[in-house]
């Protein structure tokens, strides 16, 4: 019964022993980092670091992906709310109204400006409640030590957080589109859409703290492991071509020309004779270099006479033994037509293309219905 109660209000963070380790190790290192060098830096005549700061580092080192814990959070929600005390003194002194007050306009001014950040309100307080020699500062306070101690403070978490793999600064990377158009990728095209989130999150009629961006990232995923679930028994080997029509990186290129066309495909892979994969190349090499931004004005076919002089050898394969819906994405999102297969030796066994996997997808759909 006491179990239930506590489950349902406590918090549902998700985390690792990695990332608590981490987070632990962070808060640590940067709270000392911070006050030696406040200490060193503004001398102990006058306070040189804020109690409040211990609330940033939880934010800045354990949850960094947090919009809450951005680097214009941290340092204009401690330096508006560091303000929003200090007036409220000046006005009320250290009454309960200057308390009152002193966390109303840190918050509405974090909200206002962009930069909502927790420990803003236990700072707006110290500047109510604090000691004589911090209200002898008056605004000063507001900027040494409150800003200072938040830069120095974020500077080493962008350091040690980038130092343990984490994204810092975190914002959300769109994916691109590999035609270069507005269009959303393809597996962003059914399902949940951006505009849907935004419409679920306004009908909160509360702020969450997720980024939007972040929040369609996992839904992607999401899907993506669900898909591999329901796939993860098919593999590139019970579907991909295995009859394959091939050239050496001697042929000519009016060889491997005239093997497209008569064979009606659209890539041929390029092996040595010991069936090791060395390249591919599909009809667009012939007359430009899709790894040279600049377009040619003379179609490569007429300055070039071997394969191995247009072929592609930036490759991306599968293997034998990897499930379809591993790969389903890089055939979407990134644009692919095909992907050889290749097994450890690096020898080619096999082609999986886009009407391999449209083949299998209508089958096992007109199976199960």
């Amino acid at each position: 019964m006491i179990l239930d109660f506590l489950k349902k209000w406590s918090g549902a963070l998700v985390t690792t022993r990695k990332e608590l380790f981490v987070g632990a190790i962070g808060a640590s290192i940067g709270l000392l980092c911070t006050e030696a060098i406040c200490r060193w830096t503004l001398g102990v005549s006058q306070p040189w670091f804020v109690i409040p700061m211990g609330a940033s580092a939880v934010l800045l080192f354990a949850v960094p992906a947090s919009p809450l814990a951005q680097p214009w959070s941290i340092i204009g929600g401690n330096t508006v709310s560091a303000l929003s005390g200090i007036i409220s003194y000046k006005l009320f002194g250290d009454s309960g109204i200057a308390i009152a007050l002193a966390g109303g306009l840190a918050v509405s001014s974090m909200f206002f400006f962009r930069c909502v950040h927790p420990p803003g309100g236990a700072i707006a307080l110290t500047a109510v409640l604090g000691s004589s020699s911090i209200h002898a500062l008056g605004f000063e306070f507001a900027f040494m030590p409150v800003m200072f101690d938040s830069a120095i403070l974020l500077l080493i978490a962008i350091f040690f957080n980038r130092l343990a793999g984490r994204k810092y600064p975190h914002h959300p990377q769109p994916a691109k589109n590999t035609h270069i158009t507005s269009d959303p990728l393809p597996s962003q095209r059914y399902g949940i859409q951006r505009e849907d989130l935004d419409a679920a999150l306004a009908s909160y009629g509360e702020v969450l703290d997720i980024n939007p961006g972040d929040l369609q990232e996992i839904l992607v995923k999401a899907q993506m492991q669900a898909q591999r679930r329901h796939w993860g028994y098919l593999h590139c080997q019970d579907i991909m071509s295995r009859d394959l029509i091939t050239v050496r990186p001697d042929s000519s290129i009016t060889d491997a020309w005239n093997l497209l066309a008569h064979h009606r495909i659209k890539s041929l892979p390029v092996t040595t004779e010991e069936n090791e994969l060395v390249g591919i190349v599909s009809v667009p090499d012939f007359f430009i270099d899709r790894h040279n931004p600049a377009m040619q004005s003379i179609p490569r076919m007429i300055n070039s006479k071997y394969v191995h002089e247009i072929m592609s050898t930036k490759l991306r394969t599968a293997s034998p033994d990897q499930s379809i819906a591993e790969l389903a994405q890089a055939f979407t999102d990134l644009g692919m037509h095909y992907m050889p297969v290749t097994n450890k030796q690096g020898k080619l066994v096999g082609m999986l293309t886009q009407s391999d996997l449209l083949a299998a997808l209508f089958s096992n759909s007109s199976s199960s219905s």
